[in-house]
Parts: C-alpha cells; structure tokens; sequence
C-alpha cells in the first residue's frame, strides 16, 4: 500500500533539497552511469534528469505506488523513453543474471527490508565486473553517534518510512561481493536532531565480482 503521507513530505523535501547539495551529488552519482542500467528505490524520480549520453536503457524499480506516480511524470518529462518504470522490490528481481552493466543505489539501501538479499540480487544481476553506483547516509563512526542511531531506529522507521539510520551499508557492500573502489564521506547538516541522525553520508563506486556469490 505504500507510504502516502510519507511519498508527498518526501518530495517536498527532496525538491528544495534538489536546489541544494543533492543536484550536484545526483548529477555526480548517475552522470557517469553506462550502458544498460538499473536504479533501484528511484523514489519520486529525481535522479533521471542527470542521465547522460552514456546510458542506453534504465530499468528504475520503486516498490511505493505514490513514489512511482511521481516518478512516471519525471520520466515522461524526460521524452526520450530512455527510463522503464517498474514496481518491484529489490530483494527480488524479475531479471536475468548479468543484465546490467550499471547499478544505481541512493538513500534506498537504509530502507530496504533484506540489504543482503538486495545486494545480491543487483550483484546477480549485474555482469561480472558491472558497477554499483551508490549515495547512502551509513552508521555514524563515533560510538555515541551510533547509540543515539540505534536508540531512535525504532521510531524512526516508523516516521520515515521504513528508514533505518543505523546500517552500516559499506561493510554490507563488501559483504555482498563488491569491491569498493571509491568511497568519499561528508557530512549533510548540523549535528543536531533530526539531521544527526542520518549523518554521515556516503558517496561511491563498487566493482561486481567477476563470480557469482
């Protein structure tokens, strides 16, 4: 059924926030993205504005129907039909193996219900030696951050749509199978409620393994 209330705070804020630092991160995150690709948790469809030449097809999949109602607009305003929406869960994905040559991951990793079976799925379906593309905001790094992460997941998820503050997706990342070949952190915000908790951020680049997991 989705997250209704969630789906229109979501994009309102993602909108002011695209006037911010997040157009140049999408831009920087799926600019480079070749090939056949595939986006998972494309929420609102923010991201296929900074689609370039290099891409030939996307496959953006967003399980939420008031997220992807959204989404639908941005692609067609696009109109080249250069993205496919599909309303589909990352854990589980209708696609061959080696169907991709790029992956795309952004603020969907913390949210979704199974990060291992995500991961590997994208790994599956990626060819061997395809790129994971990925902006997530992690685990905080000092102790106390991370108590306070824990301390408030339960209530957070509930509030932000099933978001957990507190994965630590890098090390999720390399378990699934990737090798991590860049990796930047920065911080987004105060360190203050309710920014803190989602602090810090990552952006980066992860190779699939040239075997299956």
């Amino acid at each position: 059924m989705g997250h209704p209330i969630f789906a229109a705070f979501y994009e309102r804020l993602a909108r002011a926030a695209e006037r911010g630092f997040m157009g140049p991160v999408r831009r920087e995150l799926v600019g480079p993205a070749a090939g056949r690709v595939i986006e998972i948790g494309a929420g609102t469809g923010l991201s296929f504005a900074h689609y370039g030449d290099a891409a030939e097809r996307v496959v953006a999949i967003e399980p939420d129907p008031h997220m992807l109602a959204r989404a639908e607009e941005r692609a067609a305003e696009r109109g080249d039909g250069l993205v496919e929406l599909r309303q589909l869960d990352a854990e589980r994905l209708p696609f061959a193996d080696g169907s991709f040559d790029t992956a795309i991951a952004s603020l969907v990793l913390c949210s979704v219900a199974s990060p291992p079976a995500a991961l590997a799925e994208l790994r599956r379906v990626l060819r061997p030696g395809g790129t994971l593309r990925f902006y997530e905001h992690v685990r905080s790094e000092s102790a106390l951050g991370a108590r306070g992460q824990d301390a408030v997941a339960p209530l957070w998820r509930r509030l932000a749509g099933g978001c957990h503050p507190n994965r630590d997706t890098v090390a999720e990342i390399e378990r699934a199978g990737f090798r991590v070949t860049a990796l930047r952190r920065t911080s987004v915000g105060p360190p203050v409620p309710p920014t803190a908790v989602v602090r810090p951020h990552v952006i980066g680049v992860a190779e699939a393994g040239r075997e299956a997991g």
